[in-house]
């Protein structure tokens, strides 16, 4: 069965519109993984608007499960990485100001700064996944630059699902398959939710480790955490 790693930024953004430590980050992780989650997914970004590297330091002996950390590839970053040692780094391309993630890696034109970066991290015994889109030379430029998995950014597939989730999963297909014959693992996330991630699970072949948080996180606030993890796992069967 895909794995499902739950993404608790969103627990820490709440935390952060006010002092204290209310939820409790710590407390959120160690319940996803009592709930079922086989893994915790953290992005903290440099101005730690939801998750602070302090978290990080902290999550490290909490988690039982994987650990993966996401971000761009920073000085700060790595140095962070370097001194946690997670289970799995997911490298992004993200802009320090971005929102969110919205594009996957140039694989390409990025190649020696990434092949750098993944080098590091390999000599630390890090899996290192890159987040990219579902073009074939993209995902061949991943493999070129050593990463062990890609994770798939679904954003184009969700906003398509409600139109024609057949069109809006045949570049997904087809990129699962170029990952294989690259002998990449596959992981995927963003904006996968209750609505679609059955449908995306049962038709991509491979699928590894799922990382979802807005809409699971949102999810709880009306079904309560345990029941919507469960529900999330169901869908990965």
């Amino acid at each position: 069965m895909t794995r499902l790693s739950v993404n608790i930024n969103k627990i820490a953004t709440l935390r952060n519109t006010r002092q204290g430590n209310t939820p409790n980050v710590m407390l959120a992780a160690i319940n996803c993984e009592k709930f079922g989650a086989e893994g915790i997914t953290v992005h903290p970004r440099p101005d730690e608007r939801h998750i602070r590297y302090s978290d990080v330091r902290a999550l490290k002996p909490v988690i039982t499960t994987e650990f993966n950390i996401e971000g761009y590839p920073s000085r700060s970053f790595l140095d962070l990485v370097l001194e946690v040692k997670p289970d799995q780094v997911t490298l992004v391309p993200d802009a320090h100001d971005a929102i969110t993630s919205n594009a996957g890696w140039d694989t390409i034109t990025h190649k020696d700064f990434l092949t750098d970066v993944v080098t590091e991290l390999k000599k630390a015994g890090i899996r290192v996944s890159l987040f990219v889109g579902a073009e074939a030379k993209m995902i061949e430029g991943a493999a070129i630059i050593g990463a062990k998995r890609i994770e798939l950014y679904t954003e184009p597939y969700a906003t398509a699902y409600p139109i024609n989730r057949e069109k809006a999963i045949a570049p997904f297909i087809y990129a699962a398959k170029i990952a294989a014959y690259q002998h990449l693992g596959v992981n995927a996330g963003h904006d996968l939710s209750l609505e679609n991630l059955r449908f995306f699970s049962q038709s991509i072949p491979n699928l590894l480790e799922v990382s979802i948080g807005h809409a699971l996180i949102s999810d709880a606030l009306y079904l309560g955490l345990e029941l919507t993890i469960l529900k999330y796992k169901e869908c990965l069967r």
